[in-house]
């Protein structure tokens, strides 16, 4: 809903005399929380009903967080535009520790990501990682009760909801590299639908659109959902592009990393040379570890 308000009022400075409204919905994303998403469906359960708001003419767009929308758009529908990204860090959320490293052995850490659960993994063997599912609120919730000794979110999910003071400490990309889109909005209408189109052009962030289609390139080529441990984030400064990817096993004890860097107006291609490097290490074994585990 911050999403969708935040969205309101960029179109209504561009269009005075345009009215808006909002039309809340529940998705089944919201609606099943006692199982990982990998487990029921994954990223197209917070989509779906939407789409079809959208198909049957009820609502003319869709706001989503973009790293919530499949790789493989469904025929017939388009992201219009991709607003500029909030901080795409992970954030560590901790009433008695500051930080990954000051929690000690066995402690409880609490995700919803394969993606956070492997890295973790990778770098600190010593925790236990237990699923966590809700929106936000239902998860500090859980943390405040003792269920956690800690938590990780999305930053910028936090910081849009006011709720910076609750964030200890931001995890670097270096440790753990985000997912493709996070941080990222982006606006689905009809792909017939120009007229949208061209309304809604002034809100695509230009250098965002860039790399989060290298980002979702990387992962749409693996196949990339909910139920494989995958990271891909790129920045983009003077119109190149630094772009980094990191495929791995559930238990963080296989991870293909790689990285590169080009101009930021081929991003499909950036993405491409990534895939090539992970294919190089062995990539498609480390899926098909993933696909047993599931």
């Amino acid at each position: 809903m911050w999403q969708a308000e935040y969205v309101k009022l960029q179109l209504a400075a561009l269009y005075p005399a345009c009215v808006i409204e909002i039309m809340g919905m529940t998705t089944r994303g919201d609606q099943i929380l006692d199982r990982a998403l990998s487990k029921v469906g994954g990223k197209g359960l917070f989509v779906k009903e939407l789409e079809v708001a959208i198909a049957e003419g009820n609502a003319d767009l869709a706001v989503h967080s973009l790293k919530d929308v499949p790789m493989a758009m469904p025929e017939g529908f388009a992201l219009a535009a991709v607003l500029e990204r909030e901080d795409p860090r992970d954030a560590f959320v901790s009433n008695d520790y500051d930080s990954l490293d000051a929690l000690p052995k066995g402690a409880v850490v609490g995700t919803s990501s394969l993606r956070r659960q492997a890295l973790i993994a990778a770098r600190y063997p010593h925790l236990l990682i237990h699923p966590l599912r809700g929106n936000v609120d239902t998860r500090l919730a859980k943390l405040d009760r003792g269920e956690y000794a800690a938590i990780i979110l999305a930053a910028a999910g936090l910081k849009r909801l006011g709720l910076l003071h609750r964030i200890r400490t931001l995890i670097a990309p270096e440790q753990s590299l985000p997912a493709p889109g996070q941080g990222a909005m982006a606006i689905e209408i009809l792909d017939n639908r120009a007229d949208l189109r061209q309304w809604l052009a002034p809100l695509n962030h230009i250098s965002t659109a860039q790399a989060v289609t290298a980002e979702r390139t990387v992962s749409r080529t693996f196949g990339g959902s909910c139920q494989i441990p995958l990271a891909a984030f790129a920045t983009v400064e003077a119109g190149m592009m630094h772009l980094r990817a990191i495929v791995a096993t559930p238990d963080g004890s296989r991870i293909a990393s790689a990285e590169v860097k080009g101009p930021a107006s081929a991003p499909e291609a950036l993405g491409i040379q990534v895939v090539d490097i992970l294919n190089t290490q062995d990539a498609a074994a480390i899926l098909a570890v993933c696909q047993v585990d599931e």
